[in-house]
């Protein structure tokens, strides 16, 4: 037997070095259960100033807001939900995002009924609220607009540019859900695969942001909401990555960008689908094996961005609990022909709970990506004018203004993950991409984890969480298995 493999064999809970890159939430949930395992020897490598990775709550207008993930989505089998059910931390959010007013690029109002009956179709169309799309081979687009027409021609008559209308802007709203750039490019068989957690699904963290659930699952102090918690000691920041190296049965080693070295006798890798994307050539050595390679370019990562506008007082009127943007065709060509081309992916603007001063829009997919590389100046220029054409009444100039930039970001390169059609033609998913990579022992060597690794719960933080445990409980049930055979 060779030394390394001795060497190997006498490593224990307390002498194995694991090395986790990224601590957003899979991370953090990764080394804090670690940690709770008896191993002690654990380290996070983070590329931003920060921990979170796509959690990020930062000060703004009364409070703080979210740039990335927001709400607990659901409560039944949501970890998130239970690990903090009892701590009076969440808070039901209004129904801005079901009552929203219906606004056309003429200035007219949907009148109530109609908005109503078309945003019921619609809502009723999504797949999970369908159980006939297990055979569907099309795309989720494809089914939606099928669905939503078979109910619309049921309905008394109603203006058929208007139902076009509302269509395309239902569609950009949950592309925002999916993370898509269209719903032609989500396969609606693999939509099925999404697991909704039953309750509640836009539970808001108050006044606190999401980063407080970040804060539980570090055990920090409520007086000390800076500190690491459990972590502390176990975080470096600004460790952006540029190799690791699996190769052979001996430790692994890790070179950040500034030249460092660090060995390790297990890897936990948690960066996004998009850094995996744009670098995992580079990133890896050796290369990866070509399932893992098939499940990085099968699934997607896609690009949802946010705007926060801070007012002086409430923006809207008391009877607005939103809107959404419907373009007449003609008003919509030529936009498409001015500089402004990119405000059609912004398809709503909605009021933030416990944030009564500020109006929170969205955008979407390759407009989204081209408003990222503009001045916040010409954004919110853009997003003015907006208001100025669709509105009947006025809206101030608001104080301060703040947009996310996800894909811009060379640690995230976009939101969250969602299952292509070109997943599906590729027959890869989650499990292609969760799947470790062991030596000839079984030992694992080079662990994955993160919301796009997980098979049902992809896009969200509890499903980040479960995959940062799942490896975690992997490389404990591997060492608890050795204790076993000694």
């Amino acid at each position: 037997m060779s030394a390394s493999s001795l060497r190997m064999l006498s490593k224990t809970k307390q002498t194995a070095r694991i090395v986790i890159v990224g601590a957003g939430s899979a991370g953090i949930a990764a080394a804090t259960r670690l940690l709770e395992q008896g191993f002690r020897n654990v380290l996070l490598l983070e590329a931003e100033d920060r921990i979170g990775g796509r959690v990020h709550t930062i000060p703004f207008a009364d409070n703080v807001v979210d740039l990335g993930a927001q709400w607990c989505h659901g409560e039944q089998g949501n970890v998130v939900y239970q690990k903090v059910m009892d701590q009076k931390l969440l808070d039901v959010t209004e129904p801005h995002h079901e009552n929203f007013k219906c606004v056309r690029s003429n200035g007219e109002v949907l009148p109530e009924t109609i908005a109503d009956q078309l945003k019921k179709i619609a809502f009723d169309s999504i797949p999970e609220r369908q159980t006939n799309l297990g055979a569907y081979e099309g795309s989720l687009g494809d089914y939606l607009n099928m669905k939503y027409w078979q109910e619309v021609a049921k309905l008394p008559p109603i203006d058929r540019n208007i139902a076009e209308e509302f269509l395309e802007v239902f569609h950009k709203f949950e592309a925002s859900v999916e993370a898509a750039d269209h719903l032609y490019e989500v396969s609606g068989r693999g939509h099925l695969e999404y697991w909704l957690c039953d309750g509640e699904l836009l539970l808001n963290w108050r006044d606190k942001g999401y980063k407080q659930f970040l804060r539980v699952l570090m055990k920090v102090k409520d007086d000390q909401p800076e500190d690491l918690g459990v972590l502390k000691g176990h975080v470096l920041l600004n460790k952006r990555i540029a190799e690791i190296n699996w190769q052979g049965v001996d430790e692994l080693t890790v070179r950040c960008w500034n030249g460092e070295i660090i060995t390790a006798d297990h890897v936990i890798c948690t960066v996004s689908l998009g850094v995996l994307k744009e670098q995992h050539k580079q990133l890896f050595v050796p290369a990866l094996p070509a399932p893992k390679v098939r499940a990085i370019d099968g699934l997607k990562l896609g690009t949802v961005d946010k705007f926060f506008l801070e007012f002086a007082a409430p923006p809207l009127p008391e009877d607005w609990p939103g809107f959404n943007c419907l373009w007449l065709q003609e008003d919509l060509e030529e936009l498409r022909d001015s500089e402004l081309f990119w405000l059609e992916s912004v398809f709503g603007f909605y009021p933030v709970s416990h944030q009564p001063r500020i109006l929170q829009g969205w955008i979407i997919g390759a407009n989204a990506r081209h408003m990222e590389t503009l001045t916040e100046e010409k954004v919110l220029k853009g997003l003015l004018w907006l208001f100025h054409k669709f509105l009947p009444f006025n809206v101030p100039q608001p104080k301060r203004f703040l947009r996310t930039q996800w894909h811009a970001n060379p640690n995230f390169r976009g939101s969250y993950t969602f299952r292509s059609t070109y997943t599906e033609e590729l027959r890869t998913g989650a499990w292609d991409l969760e799947s470790p990579l062991l030596d000839v022992g079984g030992r694992p060597r080079l662990q994955f984890a993160g919301e796009a690794t997980h098979k049902h719960y992809y896009s969200t933080v509890h499903g980040a969480v479960e995959t940062g445990w799942r490896e975690a409980e992997r490389l404990n049930f591997y060492y608890r298995q050795r204790m076993s055979q000694l």
